[in-house]
């Protein structure tokens, strides 16, 4: 399909937890997904973090289905403790009710069942998900994560804790990828010897040929004295071969220009 007609496919990232606000956890699950989305073609348009409190997670996720996206994902919340409220968020934001989940609990019950453990009030929450929903089995711990749909958008969200999220989302892959008609094409090579504010007009240069080229310079030494930069390149179209040719494209064009004003170039 030709990636004009293509439909654009946007995602937010919600994140949720009071230790990422405070400074305690840097929050390395936003970028891993953001990485994760962008290279399936999905348009990563917004990330929020936000407290654990009903609140605040009920707005995020409002604001993010009243933008239209088509993927929402969230992190954290998803526990036995008192400020475990992404869920019981979720099921308010929707307007539907929080119960207990026949599915989830039964992959609760085989988690703690299997450790010798018995099933108490605080293992049972993490099974009670908003009505409607579907829960996704956690390969890497306890808590379920949660898939809903809302109108044209699909909710997913997934536990804080990176093995666990990212074990959950690789289960999704398949279902995801089908849901965008888009496709990324990227490269990038390093410039020495020319420092960021020569390099930047001749991005411009190649911003305003290929307008549907992304062209990012990443600073890797000093702008004054020893520069180094990273260029990073990237497209998205309906196929790879549209998205690759854009790609090859610009970056012939700024290498040509890199090497005019006497740029060294390095793919390593």
């Amino acid at each position: 399909m030709n990636s004009e007609a293509s439909e654009e496919r946007d995602a937010w990232i919600i994140s949720i937890g009071n230790e990422l606000l405070i400074g305690k956890v840097v929050n390395t699950n936003f970028s891993w997904l953001a990485e994760q989305l962008t290279s399936m073609g999905y348009r990563v348009r917004r990330e929020i973090a936000v407290m654990d409190d009903i609140e605040e997670i009920s707005w995020a996720f409002k604001t993010a289905l009243s933008s239209g996206a088509s993927l929402i994902i969230s992190t954290g919340g998803l526990g036995p403790t008192y400020d475990d409220k992404t869920s019981e968020a979720l099921a308010y934001a929707l307007g539907r009710r929080w119960e207990v989940n026949e599915k989830a609990l039964e992959l609760v019950k085989r988690k703690y069942e299997s450790a010798g453990m018995e099933i108490t009030e605080h293992r049972i929450k993490m099974a009670k998900l908003p009505e409607g929903a579907f829960p996704l089995e956690n390969p890497a711990g306890t808590a379920p994560g949660i898939m809903i749909r809302e109108g044209d958008s699909l909710i997913v969200a997934l536990p804080g804790v990176p093995k666990e999220m990212k074990a959950i989302f690789n289960n999704l892959i398949d279902e995801l990828e089908a849901r965008t008609e888009f496709t990324v094409a990227e490269t990038e090579f390093y410039v020495s010897g020319i420092p960021e504010s020569s390099i930047a007009p001749l991005i411009d240069e190649v911003v305003k040929k290929y307008p549907k080229v992304y062209v990012k310079s990443h600073p890797r030494g000093k702008e004054l004295g020893a520069p180094l930069l990273l260029i990073h390149l990237s497209a998205r179209a309906g196929n790879k071969d549209d998205a690759l040719s854009m790609v090859k494209r610009a970056e012939s064009m700024l290498l040509s220009l890199v090497k005019e004003i006497g740029g060294k170039i390095n793919r390593k």
